[in-house]
């Protein structure tokens, strides 16, 4: 038996809307909500131009707050932080870019893994995004959005493709050709947008789905079986 499913199964699906599992509509629905909002406030249409700022005070990941250069606005902000980043974003176009990803590779991974699996890489990558943010990155400026969870998910779909390939025979070359164009991207952003890419973030989510693919892979093996029992 090989360590990773040899093929995609899509004889069984788990509950969903238009092929996406509904968990992930829901996740992406709740980032979408937050983002309409502050884009709202933005532009005047409702509360204060205001909430933005608060919701990045409340809910965004501060790498001062890691050393105690800062004081945290909540005792748990410290903690709360890791996970709430990834439920901001800057404005609508950067929720659009991470939200095709997700409902793309999300629901690949929810059919080989099962929902409640892609849910937990979500969340593990999510926190390996603040990671490697908090271990890397210097600077006052806070890190959002889900992007250290998007290049998780990544992860895992260049760790099956790897172990299918070896599994088959096959070269390994495309795998690697995809991870040298992920990080030649992220430096072409991180120059173009001088600062304002948290490459960081990415790097942690990336390196916490490259270890979480074993953990997923149990799952798309357990979930496998259970089809054909």
């Amino acid at each position: 038996m090989s360590s990773a499913p040899d093929r995609i199964d899509t004889s069984v699906r788990p509950p969903t809307i238009g092929d996406v599992p509904k968990a992930l509509w829901m996740l992406i629905a709740i980032m979408a909500v937050i983002e309409l909002f502050l884009t709202g406030a933005d532009q005047g249409l409702v509360g204060t131009p205001d909430w933005r700022g608060f919701a990045f005070l409340y809910g965004a990941f501060w790498d001062p707050l890691t050393t105690g250069a800062a004081e945290p606005v909540f005792s748990l902000q410290p903690y709360t932080m890791y996970l709430t980043h990834a439920l901001l974003h800057a404005d609508l176009f950067h929720l659009l870019m991470n939200s095709v990803i997700l409902l793309s590779i999300g629901k690949l991974i929810a059919e080989q893994a099962g929902v409640n699996a892609m849910l937990l890489l979500f969340v593990v990558c999510a926190i390996g995004g603040g990671i490697g943010f908090a271990l890397l990155a210097d600077t006052n400026i806070p890190a959002i959005g889900a992007s250290g969870a998007v290049f998780g998910f990544l992860a895992v779909w260049q760790y099956w493709d790897g172990v299918i390939r070896r599994a088959r025979g096959l070269s390994l070359k495309p795998v690697f050709q995809t991870i040298a164009g992920l990080i030649i991207l992220n430096i072409v952003l991180a120059l173009w947008m001088q600062g304002g890419l948290a490459w960081q973030a990415h790097l942690g989510g990336f390196i916490a789905g490259l270890a979480m693919g074993p953990v997923m892979t149990h799952y798309a093996r357990q979930n496998t079986a259970h089809r054909q029992s």
